[in-house]
């Protein structure tokens, strides 16, 4: 097959979770025998023509120059050139800034579209830009082929929304057995003698609810909080949260080494996201061994079942934080390591995307 993979800035991954996604997956499909193409911000900084075998495609990115407005003009650029490659399948992860084009999208492709989360729910938006993002959503729904859901809650909500049957394919994960206690040095804290917490710092996370929960917790283990905090949100809680001692904002961390070694020695993770679909970092906590306290939603139980705490409110995070020790609940770690091992495995995610590719080139658009 002939694959195109929109929506993402590029590969190798320097930004996110659809970046790694995309990464996995492209490299995976060419081991299987595909030829794949990544569209690429003209601004990423890896500049070659192929990763791994993976053919890469620049294409023009304004977003440095002119903000958000930007992200729609690349998704535009990536789709006007796709109308010249004659992909069997083109791969779009998410919609956001890139479904108003959907008419561009050219017709002997099969559209297949990764819905994400469900983006218009972030308190982060106005209400005129979460009104945006539930038209957006339609005109992903309307124009493609075939709709993808990384949770079983998103499944759930295009099956009642818009009565449209979607294909359940989760994120993946590579289990993290190398930790390295060493790297604890450099942020002053020792194995299972912290609590924490790696998320954007954005209110739909539950950041100040967990933080509150620690702040007013008996606990005197240190609370890191690492995500970049060099933001509007950020110094509010920076500036909240600042007669605490036990709760240190870290700011972001990118060594992939050391944010699993950290996950690997901590206490209690606690993982506070409330939209979208099957989070990569939820995933990546529990191939580390984290002991998770997640927030109660369906898209975190749909992933971790009975092995896992779970809060609503201060005072479960409190609970969670004065009554349990991970050194106690191996069982819960275990449960959750078998569960990468046996559904969210990259080569079982991989295989899961080329048959659904495979089967939508059978089926007469």
């Amino acid at each position: 097959m002939k694959i195109a993979i929109l929506g993402t800035r590029g590969i190798p991954n320097h930004y996110g979770g659809f970046e790694q996604f995309a990464e996995y997956l492209s490299v995976g499909l060419v081991q299987r025998g595909h030829e794949v193409f990544v569209y690429n911000s003209h601004k990423h900084p890896f500049q070659d023509k192929e990763f791994k075998e993976v053919k890469i495609i620049h294409c023009k990115d304004p977003e440095d120059k002119i903000g958000t407005a930007g992200q729609f003009i690349y998704d535009l650029n990536c789709i006007l050139d796709s109308r010249k490659r004659n992909f069997d399948i083109i791969l779009q992860l998410g919609y956001t800034s890139s479904s108003i084009w959907s008419r561009f999208l050219p017709k002997k492709s099969k559209i297949i579209t990764n819905m994400d989360g469900l983006e218009w729910k972030r308190t982060k938006y106005s209400k005129k830009v979460q009104r945006f993002l539930k038209y957006a959503e339609r005109l992903a729904v309307k124009y493609s082929d075939h709709l993808i859901s990384d949770s079983v809650g998103i499944q759930d909500y295009l099956l009642n929304k818009y009565n449209i049957a979607s294909t359940y394919i989760p994120y993946g994960a590579k289990i993290f057995d190398d930790p390295q206690e060493i790297l604890l040095n450099q942020y002053s804290v020792s194995p299972y003698h912290y609590n924490l917490l790696i998320a954007r710092l954005e209110p739909e996370n539950s950041i100040e609810i967990i933080l509150n929960g620690v702040v007013e917790s008996d606990t005197e283990l240190p609370f890191l909080v690492i995500g970049n905090h060099q933001t509007k949100y950020g110094d509010y809680l920076k500036t909240k949260f600042s007669n605490s001692d036990k709760i240190r904002f870290v700011g972001g961390v990118y060594q992939q080494e050391n944010l699993n070694s950290l996950r690997y020695f901590s206490n209690i993770y606690f993982h506070g996201h409330t939209v979208g679909g099957t989070n990569p970092s939820l995933l990546e906590a529990m191939a580390s061994s984290c002991l998770i306290c997640a927030n109660d939603n369906v898209f975190n139980r749909s992933i971790l079942g009975n092995d896992a705490f779970y809060f609503t409110n201060e005072s479960d995070v409190i609970s969670a934080l004065q009554n349990f020790k991970k050194t106690s609940f191996q069982t819960i770690t275990e449960s959750n390591l078998r569960k990468i091992e046996n559904t969210y495995t990259w080569d079982i995610i991989i295989n899961q995307y080329e048959l659904l590719f495979e089967k939508n080139l059978s089926v007469e658009k």
